[in-house]
């Protein structure tokens, strides 16, 4: 059963496993993001600069960031909102539980074995802070993808329809034993599945959410599901076709951003998983340089640094003095996670970063550079460069532009 069920999944084009799981370069990106994330919120809660509510925390910036990774974590925030009346998360007003809970993140940053990561587990279960669940778990999958699924209402309905059981949501305990027979099995099936416990967890996700059925053991328990499996699928292919649009456009502007720097006489650098890319005829791999220059900063942040959608380098000085984040509807945060990695190790803060977005989402772009993660780094500044704007100005600045300046002219800081 279990491997018709995988065959299923995987043949399906529509399917977690197709549309987030591979082929997805944003999932790739936001794995060093996320992990950046984590840090800033260990960070914060160490120098006491947390605060006492999820609005406006490290840890939401870290939460965004992860819903933005498809269906599969389209809810994994909510657990963290802080909720007044049931004064939980127990981890914004009890000093005690904020500190725990930020040394847990940070063992598990750390961490190097299975078995450390779960110990920290049980050591936070046993602890038993108030209202802080096993969701938890769909932050550790980001840091440790072979170790840990993540955790959400549907994985675990998928999983008590496949397996037959009755475990409960919420529960620390049913997480581990879940955790437990969804490793063992994966092992059993990891040659048409992967290491990366994220392909079985998108397995349990379309069985719980009604779009793949299982027979035998726990089928009744889709029963309910079932009807509403035609409008997930509905869904799930417009979001597809809107997807690919998204994909189509992003090429183009990095194309864009590719031809303007490059009449600017600048080196222009393209995200390495990108470089296979071409646009109207033109491959990024024969207009760009494979290379950063050595900004004296780790390889963990280089690797991070190298996934920034376009960069552009003075040929002079052989210095970094332009970001762009090209951001489709699911990469505002990871983006700016990103860039703000790349300022942090800038020895000198001459190099100016863009959020490339389209209009539509004006508002919100501005919103999030508004957030005091990133508006309270005064080292940072990040300007919105609209879609239309770019393709508007695009051969005027390619012909007439004689330095990177003139981006200033035409993107937005006014916020």
């Amino acid at each position: 059963m279990t491997v018709n069920l995988i065959s299923h999944y995987k043949i399906d084009p529509e399917s977690v496993y197709n549309t987030w799981f591979i082929g997805n370069e944003a999932r790739l990106k936001a794995f060093r993001s996320i992990r950046r994330g984590v840090k800033d919120t260990v960070d914060a809660i160490a120098s006491n600069t947390f605060g006492n509510d999820f609005r406006g925390s490290p840890l939401e910036v870290v939460l965004n960031a992860i819903t933005e990774q498809k269906q599969v974590f389209e809810g994994a925030a909510h657990p963290f909102y802080w909720k007044p009346k049931l004064r939980i998360p127990d981890i914004y007003e009890d000093d005690n539980n904020k500190k725990f809970f930020g040394a847990f993140l940070n063992s598990c940053l750390i961490a190097t074995r299975e078995t450390q990561v779960l110990d920290e587990m049980s050591r936070l279960a046993n602890a038993k802070i108030k209202g802080l669940g096993p969701s938890v778990a769909s932050i550790v999958y980001f840091l440790h993808p072979t170790f840990v699924p993540p955790f959400n209402t549907a994985i675990l309905n998928g999983f008590n329809a496949m397996f037959g059981t009755k475990l409960k949501l919420g529960c620390w305990q049913s997480y581990l034993a879940m955790r437990e027979t969804i490793v063992e099995t994966n092992k059993t099936h990891q040659t048409i599945l992967s290491n990366d416990l994220g392909a079985f967890a998108g397995l349990l996700f379309e069985i719980g959410s009604g779009r793949l059925a299982v027979n035998g053991n726990g089928g009744e328990a889709l029963i309910l599901l079932r009807e509403k499996a035609a409008k997930l699928a509905e869904k799930r292919h417009k979001e597809v076709i809107e997807e690919q649009r998204e994909e189509s456009e992003h090429t183009q502007v990095q194309h864009m951003l590719i031809r303007i720097g490059r009449a600017l006489n600048y080196q222009v650098f393209v995200a390495r998983n990108d470089r296979n890319r071409s646009c109207h005829g033109e491959s990024f791999a024969q207009l760009t340089t494979p290379h950063l220059p050595d900004i004296g900063a780790s390889s963990d942040v280089m690797d991070t640094v190298s996934l920034i959608d376009v960069i552009w380098i003075d040929t002079k000085t052989n210095k970094i003095i332009c970001a762009f984040e090209v951001e489709k509807s699911t990469s505002i945060y990871s983006g700016m996670l990103r860039m703000k990695d790349l300022a942090r190790s800038l020895s000198e803060q001459d190099c100016q970063f863009y959020l490339v977005a389209p209009d539509k989402r004006e508002r919100e772009v501005i919103a999030q550079i508004n957030r005091p993660a990133f508006k309270g780094d005064l080292d940072f500044a990040i300007g919105y460069l609209p879609f239309n704007i770019l393709k508007q100005h695009c051969d005027g600045l390619c012909t007439l532009a004689d330095n990177h300046e003139v981006m200033k002219k035409i993107a937005r800081f006014d916020f």
